[in-house]
Order: C-alpha cells, then structure tokens, then sequence
C-alpha cells in the first residue's frame, strides 16, 4: 500500500494575546537582534515581527511603536546584566574575590549576550549625539547603581589596604571596556589576529587574560606573590 503523503507543516507562530509571556519575549529576542545590527532608524518592524513568528499587528499591541519597544529592549538587556552582577556585589566576599567575581560575572553575561555590546554601543552614540529618550533612565536605573556599588567595593579594598590607590571614576569603564569591546571589535580583530576571536576557547583565554590583567593593575602583592609564588 502506497504510504500517505503528508506535507511538512510550518513552524507554529508564536503569537497570541493568550501567551503574553511567550510572546513578548520572542519579539525583545528578535528586536535586539534587529536593532544591534542596524539601530533604531534601520531596523525594521516587519523584519522584526517575521523573525519572532509573530503577526506585526501583535507587535504593536505589547509596544506602541518602534521607539517603545527600543527601549523595552534596552531595559531587557541592562536589567539582566544588573541582576547578575548584583548577585556577587551582594555577597559576602572578601574584597580580593568579589571584584574578581564580579569581572567574572560580567564577563559571562557579555559572553552569552554579544548582541548587546552592539547595543550599548548605539545607545552611547545616539546620547552623544543629543537622540536618545532614554539614556536618563538607562543611567539611574541601571549604571549607577552598578557604579556606586563598585566604587564602595574598591574604596573598601583600598581602605583595607587589599588595593592600590585608584580611582573608580577611571577604573571601573576601564574594567567594562576591556571586556566590551572584545566583543564588539571582533570582526576587526580577526583579520589581524587571524583566528576567530569568538570560539569558545578564544573566549575562556580572554576571560582569564581580563581577570589576570585587573588582579596586577589592582591589588596589592601578597608576601607570596611578591617572591614570585602564587597563593
């Protein structure tokens, strides 16, 4: 007997008013995809609403325009990093191991996000350039808490003498830069490195390249390591 010819079915859409939840977090994944390739004024709400399998009619009922759901983007993305990085600032370590945690941290949410360096990158230039709706809020809800709590943590280290004399002001982008723009400056750096900056053990000998470059600039040496010997 001739077997029945079943034709393959599309993948489900994933939109409707009864799973917001679902809904709403496939249009923020596929609008920061969109929006870090090519900003606000590039990226397209159809592209957006076909790569999320969602009617754009629906896009527009969780988001009232494209700006609305730019910022909704950015608060995804920035809030995320804040709760990470707070579940170490808000830890018992000792001065030495939480900042290193905290790179760490950090560095693993870059890591398992590198769409967002893009992201912050345009923002950074959208507010430099007097455009951006949001970068108040951005600020006060997300980087300076981030900042002050930080500051707080290496003026401890200072006091407790577990750290050289620095100032955050200085310190602390130079510890987000380090890490930000490996990311972002990737594709250029693989035409000179000639190897791929993003595979996973490039990435694991960056982290510990990060780690070891902020424990020298930072802390003090121990009797230990002044000798030459690791702890």
């Amino acid at each position: 007997m001739a077997r029945l010819f079943r034709p393959r079915q599309p993948a489900p859409r994933m939109g409707s008013r009864g799973q917001p939840e679902e809904s709403r977090a496939a249009i923020l994944q596929a609008a920061a995809k969109e929006f870090s390739e090519h900003g606000i004024a590039g990226a397209r709400t159809d592209a957006i609403a076909r790569e999320a399998r969602v009617n754009k009619a629906l896009l527009y009922y969780y988001f009232k325009n494209k700006e609305t759901l730019y910022g909704a983007v950015l608060d995804n993305a920035f809030s995320g990093m804040k709760t990470k990085v707070f579940q170490v600032l808000d830890s018992d370590l000792p001065p030495r191991k939480k900042i290193m945690a905290y790179v760490g941290a950090y560095f693993d949410f870059i890591a398992s996000n590198q769409i967002y360096p893009k992201l912050m990158q345009r923002e950074m230039m959208r507010a430099r350039e007097g455009h951006s709706e949001h970068i108040d809020r951005l600020v006060k809800t997300y980087f300076q808490p981030i900042y002050r709590r930080v500051g707080e943590l290496l003026q401890q280290g200072i006091v407790e003498g577990e750290f050289r004399k620095v100032d955050p002001a200085h310190f602390v982008p130079s510890m987000v830069a380090m890490i930000v723009f490996y990311f972002s400056s990737a594709p250029v750096m693989q035409r000179i490195v000639r190897f791929n900056p993003l595979a996973p053990e490039r990435i694991a000998e960056r982290r510990a390249a990060v780690l070891d470059f902020i424990s020298a600039a930072l802390f003090h040496p121990t009797p230990n390591t002044a000798r030459g010997i690791r702890p």
